[in-house]
């Protein structure tokens, strides 16, 4: 029997423009639940869920993204707000143990940089970016590889130039259509959403105390449980609340659970719902290290 325990993984961080997180919703309603600095900016994590299997004395180590890393050349990290300047998603897997080598897959909702820019090595002056994780396959979903690929005008700035064709000639990609991986096997499964960009893959992990789901952009963090919280960065925002609902529906009558990459202070959270039919974070989960799942 596979035994599977989960880490919350911090990458680089970053502060974006409230209004743009938070859509239509008037900033007197979004600041209560997150303050913005003086730039009108709220903080971000770009958090990967790690997880390791154990199957008696056999192991796989699977990361669910890889964040923003850091990549930019100081004056783009300056403008998309992120933080730090050195790859921190590569030291917070060190505190586990973990090497970039180690890694057997990096299962990627989509393909926007601050998802997936951590695959590649950090910025230095006149040097091209190299692809890191060199055993591991990387798990993209069919249509977000087809837009990253031909992105429309409104999001080509969200895509790394390079990076289709550096996972291209990895020879280790799988682009995946329907809810199975064959690299992750049948017991993991994918829900698609198409509400925040086309293809956005939904990982969803085994567990004996109900499910957990990497929420991805289509459920950021706690605040946009609510339902009619979106962001304006969403290309169909109608769309992407009837999807909330159909997962977070399904999620309560399974007992389970959310996974949030861009909550800077809480990783997992049980799905709620209150006698008036809302949904809500319940049970939570800080920054789990080594949860059994």
């Amino acid at each position: 029997m596979v035994a599977r325990t989960l880490w919350s993984i911090r990458g680089n961080s970053q502060r974006l423009d409230g209004g743009a997180m938070f859509g239509n919703a008037p900033r007197p309603v979004w600041e209560r639940w997150i303050a913005p600095d003086e730039r009108h900016r709220i903080p971000l994590a770009c958090r990967a869920m790690l997880v390791r299997e154990l199957d008696g004395d056999r192991s796989r180590w699977l990361l669910f993204e890889a964040g923003i890393g850091a990549f930019f050349e100081p004056k783009l990290r300056d403008r998309y707000g992120v933080v730090e300047s050195e790859h921190v998603l590569l030291r917070s897997l060190e505190n586990v143990g973990v090497t970039p080598d180690d890694i057997s897959a990096v299962v990627l909702s989509h393909l926007h940089f601050d998802h997936a820019g951590g695959l590649l090595s950090a910025y230095e002056e006149a040097k091209a970016p190299s692809l890191l994780f060199s055993n591991a396959r990387y798990v993209v979903g069919a249509n977000a590889w087809a837009r990253a690929k031909n992105p429309h005008a409104r999001d080509r700035a969200s895509y790394i130039p390079e990076l289709c064709a550096l996972l291209e000639a990895s020879g280790r990609l799988e682009l995946v259509e329907g809810a199975k991986s064959s690299v992750l096997g049948d017991a993991y499964t994918l829900h698609t959403s198409e509400g925040h960009t086309p293809g956005l893959l939904l990982a969803e992990v085994p567990s004996s105390d109900g499910p957990v789901v990497f929420a991805a952009d289509l459920i950021p963090g706690r605040p946009w449980v609510h339902l009619p919280i979106t962001m304006g960065y969403d290309r169909f925002p109608e769309r992407l609340i009837d999807e909330k609902t159909a997962l977070l529906t399904d999620l309560v009558a399974r007992r389970g659970r959310l996974f949030f990459t861009h909550d800077a202070e809480c990783a997992l959270s049980r799905v709620h719902r209150d006698a008036a039919g809302r949904f809500a974070a319940g049970e939570s989960w800080a920054d789990p290290q080594g949860l059994s799942l």
